[in-house]
């Protein structure tokens, strides 16, 4: 039994030398990163190019709003312009309306011989 026991006393040095070698060796190997350099930069790219995208389209968005501001307001401005439009077209038709300009004709002393009176937008 010596024999055996001086076996592992003897293999026991040796055996720590080649665990704490593979620990050094295990170390080595944990220190490395979870990333490779060219995994950093594509995910950054691409993080970089979604975020330029969102900056795009918030900026888009807020183009066409106002865009779509600008349209209702003109649209506004037609339909007054347009109300306008017809009430100066009827008090077109009520201030040509021709025997209104004959009182005013005979207070202003004039005087229709013929009674054959036409309307100048009847004439072409």
């Amino acid at each position: 039994m010596s024999a055996e026991r001086l076996r592992q006393y003897q293999t026991l040095p040796h055996r720590k030398d080649q665990t704490s070698h593979q620990t050094e060796h295990h170390t080595e190997q944990a220190k490395k990163t979870l990333f490779t350099k060219g995994e950093k930069f594509l995910y950054t790219l691409g993080i970089l190019v979604i975020t330029c995208f969102a900056i795009y389209m918030v900026m888009f968005s807020t183009s066409v709003n106002s865009l779509n501001r600008d349209i209702q307001q003109l649209d506004n401005n037609i339909e007054t312009i347009q109300s306008q439009n017809v009430s100066l077209r009827a008090e077109v038709q009520e201030l040509s309306n021709p025997t209104r300009i004959l009182t005013i004709a005979e207070k202003h002393g004039l005087d229709i011989k013929n009674s054959n009176v036409k309307q100048a937008n009847n004439t072409p």
